[in-house]
């Protein structure tokens, strides 16, 4: 009986390497674009400095295919002139899209469009997880938060008072303040939510929001901010009122960068956005050139793209005083091609 298994394994095996043989042989020289194939990364706020290693991660995998890149989007905070530009993009016809939708629900009719079109759609950073999107790809909002709420406790001790800025409408933005206060509210029950207003990245709205949040409650201790434009205003507002409150947000600009620097800033988590540009354009890569991949479920007769990734983790990074050299975008950039 022992015997027979093994022949058995080992005929299971030849014939296991010899379809994997054949079906190398048919991929083989496939993983590379067409002269002219296209990928475009679509993003809202488009002048945003955030953007910029994130693309220069996109266009670096890119480069490693042979195949065309383009940035697009919009320079307005604004979903509508977001899905103008996502469909101007169409007009190009391009392989693949790497798309941060400002808002989730009004991109899935654009996106299930534009894949039915043949265009495969990939989300980072913000997802539209109704849509037909093939991958998502973003840190991890949940442990950004936990990490944000342990830390203030850690500086500030577990009986005192917070605030949080907001932007509703974005996921991940979303996703990192509700995280930050359920987990004090189960893990922290003595820490005091004080302030919550919504300043959708307005550093000048995070500035008035921060300063009456500041004035009403002389006792806060911290203040946690989903993003970078926010935290601007609000690191402003504190020092004038030279209160002192402890202040970590999310994402990083020149700005909040230089006021980590001087300790204004206690510290901000930062997405690796050049790992979420490269992991995306694999993404997307790999959507558009599903047929090398034939995966044991029923992709064929259901008519799915094979190339699901519900979601990719690409980490994030904890800048401090110490650390905040290594996230210079200027030193970053240095002798990039920025076409």
């Amino acid at each position: 009986m022992k015997n027979s298994t093994i022949a058995g394994f080992a005929a299971s095996i030849a014939m296991a390497a010899s379809v994997s043989t054949a079906t190398t042989a048919s991929a083989q020289g496939t993983l590379a674009c067409e002269p002219g194939e296209t990928y475009v990364m679509n993003v809202m706020v488009s002048s945003h400095p955030y953007w910029v290693p994130v693309y220069q991660g996109f266009r670096q995998a890119a480069a490693a295919f042979g195949c065309e890149t383009i940035f697009s989007g919009t320079p307005d905070y604004d979903i509508t002139r977001q899905i103008a530009s996502f469909e101007q993009d169409m007009v190009r016809s391009p392989a693949g899209v790497l798309l941060h939708p400002m808002q989730a629900d009004p991109f899935i009719e654009p996106i299930n469009r534009a894949i039915e079109s043949g265009t495969e759609i990939v989300t980072f950073a913000a997802d539209s997880p109704d849509s037909n999107r093939t991958a998502y790809i973003t840190s991890d909002n949940l442990a950004e938060a936990r990490f944000a709420a342990e830390e203030i406790v850690s500086q500030i001790g577990d009986s005192a008072e917070y605030a949080v800025l907001e932007n509703p409408g974005q996921s991940n933005h979303d996703l990192r303040v509700t995280a930050l206060i359920s987990y004090m509210e189960e893990h922290y029950p003595n820490m005091q939510l004080v302030g919550r207003q919504a300043t959708n990245q307005d550093s000048n709205a995070a500035y008035r929001a921060t300063a009456s949040i500041v004035q009403a409650n002389p006792n806060l201790g911290a203040i946690w901010i989903p993003e970078a434009g926010s935290a601007e205003g609000a690191v402003a507002a504190i020092l004038e009122a030279e209160a002192d409150v402890l202040i970590m947000h999310a994402d990083v600009t020149p700005a909040t960068l230089e006021h980590i620097r001087a300790g204004n800033i206690h510290m901000a988590l930062n997405p690796n956005q050049g790992m979420q540009g490269f992991m995306g354009f694999l993404a997307v890569f790999m959507a558009a050139h599903s047929d090398v991949f034939d995966p044991f479920n029923d992709y064929q007769s259901s008519g799915f793209n094979p190339m699901q990734i519900p979601y990719v983790d690409n980490g994030f990074a904890v800048i401090t005083q110490e650390n905040a050299d290594s996230f210079d975008l200027n030193t970053y950039m240095e002798g990039r091609d920025t076409d």
